[in-house]
């Protein structure tokens, strides 16, 4: 939206729609996240494969070197989780959510986003944009609705998506609040570039007069 891909109006409404598909794709209690800390990625999926046991279970956040998210059937996240501590994560935490994200069983809910957005005018991103299923960016109108459909069972490459950033030469970045999660999560990942974490007016007010 912030492109001019889309129009406001058009997201408020796709923003709705993919909630309420996401809540419907799960039953209530069915589905949960975990965090698990200092594990090597690897480690991770290993024990997401091995707790699965016909279930979902997957690693969906990769949100900077040793914060991975998972989520998926909750017997098998909490399985993935005793597996993560016996591989010696130093922390698995259960996130308080309502519904497994960006794991495969949100893909009912990608089908119903994919089709509202058929009837949806995309136009080219005056900047581009970084979709973060595969760190990439697109100006056709049909691969943004592929992006933003496979979004929601995909993994999120926050990290990737960070350190792309940084190879292009960007050097500071700008978190719209609220929170300084993200603002956090990229100093993680890379000491060198600059973050503003823009929570309140005083920050925004801070920030342009740094950028000007």
């Amino acid at each position: 939206m912030a492109a001019g891909a889309l129009p406001f109006a058009e997201a408020v409404k796709l923003v709705r729609l993919r909630a309420e598909a996401m809540q419907a794709a799960v039953p209530a209690g069915a589905g949960a996240m975990a965090a698990i800390l200092n594990l090597p990625d690897e480690d991770i999926r290993a024990a997401c494969a091995e707790a699965a046991q016909g279930e979902v279970v997957e690693a969906v956040n990769f949100n900077s070197p040793g914060q991975v998210v998972i989520a998926g059937n909750k017997g098998a996240v909490e399985r993935a989780m005793d597996l993560c501590k016996e591989k010696g994560a130093k922390r698995a935490l259960p996130l308080p959510v309502s519904v497994p994200s960006h794991c495969s069983l949100m893909r009912p809910a990608a089908e119903r986003l994919a089709e509202a957005l058929r009837d949806v005018h995309l136009s080219a991103p005056a900047v581009p944009v970084l979709h973060n299923a595969d760190v990439a960016s697109y100006n056709d109108a049909a691969q943004i609705r592929d992006a933003l459909t496979r979004q929601l069972f995909m993994p999120v490459r926050w990290t990737e998506t960070i350190q792309k950033l940084a190879a292009e030469g960007v050097t500071l970045m700008a978190e719209c609040g609220p929170g300084k999660v993200l603002t956090g999560l990229a100093k993680r990942i890379d000491g060198n570039v600059k973050c503003l974490a823009l929570t309140d007016r005083a920050a925004l007010e801070a920030a342009r007069e740094e950028l000007v």
